[in-house]
């Protein structure tokens, strides 16, 4: 019998929340333990084993990344034109998702703060303090964060800033000594790398089990009043990916690139709806690769390079996502985001991108992180779960097909003919 896809069991999953929060309310239960309860219950134990992925999950994908680019060349010019692409990229990505947050506010809904309506619990008021204290102020402490005087300190207090910094430092350092010590590293890292994945897949398989508490929480609490604001959180999301995908991009493929945005959408259309059903940008790598190569004309050593690096650290759609939501929630809980603040989510977004694994739903991890350095609650992620899959499917489309046009403009900045020159077939 065929197993049921993940994104089918999360949304038969929401749709059986629906109707059981809305049949049980908050007061309906069995042995005296309201329903509620155990929706809560459930819920946070979801949210823990979340959390619990964040310091080694991260701290292996950027180490992995950074050391596959390796030393010498690696890092001279095919390694410097990569990191600045992405870079790039991944803050137009996060800019014009501040954007249309800003434009739409889908938080807010008629002029009232949404987190009344989808079932926040949290002192707003402690909240709004802790968040609005940090402002302009943080610009100078975002570096100051990026260098912990303890490394496990901050790894265990949760300011991953500093663990994202050390991982980079220590990664760099880490394939430039005796090749007989940086093999046993690269190995260890490599292994907690894959052990973190399969920790990542063993979590998202209670995926379902915890989008239903979650949901069923909030539609127990609150009735069918989430939707409104949900939809409007997702609507903003799309509108944002769509810009970067449609405008963004294919203006970096025209003038920085010189070759036809219509071809390159042709020649990656299998690679983009791969990575559309699969929601994983290093499950669909080797299409990746293959559309790159054979549709697009790109050489493989180019493509052998930039787009392993690019499954790992290039996450336009997913820091475009981060950001969006996490404003999103600062909109629900009522909290007016200074500019100082969002620089300050703006600035975590985009370092988080780079370590968040290429795996399905691994942005809620990094999500995690960016509320904490926000001063939100991590409860916050419980409003975006009910329709992160649909999301996550778009998203990270748009991951891979920036890893795409990175290789077709690194490709043509390093002097290759043939780049998409002609219609691709099929």
């Amino acid at each position: 019998m065929t197993r049921l896809q993940l994104h089918w069991q999360i949304l038969i999953a929401m749709i059986l929340a629906v109707i059981a929060g809305f049949a049980t309310g908050m007061d309906a239960g069995i042995a005296g333990v309201t329903f509620y309860s155990i929706y809560e219950f459930i819920g946070g134990l979801f949210l823990n084993a979340l959390k619990m992925l964040i310091v080694p999950l991260i701290t292996a994908s950027i180490i992995t990344g950074v050391a596959a680019i390796g030393t010498g060349d690696g890092f001279g010019r095919l390694g410097t034109k990569t990191v600045i692409y992405y870079f790039a990229t991944s803050l137009l990505a996060i800019l014009t998702g501040l954007f249309f947050v800003n434009l739409i506010t889908p938080g807010v809904v008629d002029g009232v703060p949404a987190g009344s309506l989808m079932g926040l619990e949290a002192d707003v008021s402690n909240i709004v303090n802790n968040a609005q204290g940090r402002g302009a102020s943080d610009f100078f402490t975002v570096f100051e964060r990026m260098l912990p005087p303890n490394i496990f300190k901050a790894a265990a207090d949760g300011q991953m800033l500093g663990i994202i910094v050390f991982s980079l430092i220590f990664a760099y350092y880490m394939v430039r000594i005796p090749e007989k010590h940086a093999s046993v590293m690269t190995n260890f890292w490599q292994a907690m790398m894959q052990i973190m994945l399969k920790i990542t897949e063993l979590v998202m398989k209670f995926a379902p089990i915890g989008v239903f508490a979650l949901v069923a929480k909030v539609v127990a609490s609150t009735g069918f009043s989430a939707i409104v604001p949900l939809a409007s959180f997702a609507a903003t999301v799309f509108l944002a990916l769509l810009v970067h995908t449609i405008i963004t991009l294919p203006l970096l493929l025209t003038f920085v690139g010189r070759v036809h945005p219509l071809r390159h959408f042709q020649a990656m259309f299998p690679a983009m709806m791969m990575a559309f059903s699969t929601s994983s940008s290093a499950a669909t790598l080797p299409v990746t690769l293959d559309c790159v190569e054979k549709r697009a004309g790109v050489s493989n050593r180019v493509s052998s390079f930039v787009l392993p690096l690019g499954a790992t650290i290039n996450m336009d759609g997913t820091a475009l996502y981060e950001c969006v939501a996490v404003i999103f929630i600062a909109q629900a809980y009522g909290i007016d985001l200074s500019l100082g603040l969002q620089f300050l989510i703006v600035t975590t977004a985009l370092l988080t991108s780079v370590g968040v694994a290429g795996v399905p739903a691994a942005s809620l991890v990094a999500i995690v992180v960016i509320l904490a350095a926000a001063g939100l609650p991590a409860e916050g992620i419980g409003l975006i779960l009910a329709v992160d899959r649909i999301l996550d499917m778009c998203r990270t489309t748009v991951n891979i097909f920036s890893d795409s046009c990175g290789a077709v403009i690194i490709a043509r900045s390093e002097g290759e003919q043939g780049v998409l020159e002609k219609v691709p077939a099929g």
